[in-house]
């Protein structure tokens, strides 16, 4: 179907009243609603966006007020609980594996899983937790304490620059 005068002057004054693309194309007969979208694209016809409607605002939620400082004295930082703790050094005799592991027992890898030597901690666990009271401490910091770690630890090697052409 070729788009006479007669048809887009029908189809800008439909457009103009703000039919769709599809009712447009049913009134009119023989154009697809693509049809209809592509030609008024090409006339420069506005898109005629809705206009956006404003979202509506939930009230805030009230905020707990912040512990007195004294309260937050109070609490002890995880990276000094971690320092409180001694590191575990008498692991026992036993080398527990993954098949000999208790659900009790803690699950904390020792050595390199792809060597003969490589076991479990196998200490209590405490708390629900896969680990002992001293791994635990080292799995579950909190942001902060991982931050402090990453600033005290070496710097890594500058990455070298790569020519491009």
């Amino acid at each position: 179907m070729a788009w006479t005068e007669e048809r887009v002057e029908e189809l800008k004054t439909l457009w103009g009243e703000g039919h769709s693309a599809s009712q447009i194309a049913a009134r009119m007969g023989g154009v697809t609603r693509n049809a209809v979208i592509g030609k008024v694209h090409r006339l420069g016809l506005s898109g005629r966006a809705a206009p956006a409607k404003p979202k509506a605002v939930a009230a805030p939620e009230p905020k707990a007020e912040a512990p007195k400082s004294e309260e937050r004295a109070a609490r002890p930082r995880a990276s000094s609980v971690l320092r409180n703790l001694p590191p575990i050094t008498d692991l026992g005799t036993d080398r527990l594996t993954v098949s000999t592991i208790g659900t009790d027992e803690c699950k904390w890898p020792i050595g390199d899983p792809a060597s003969e030597d490589f076991h479990f901690c196998g200490q209590a666990a405490s708390g629900g937790k896969p680990y002992c009271a001293y791994h635990a401490q080292l799995a579950f910091q909190p942001s902060t304490a991982r931050k402090e770690r990453k600033k005290s630890a070496a710097p890594a090697l500058p990455r070298p620059i790569r020519a491009v052409g």
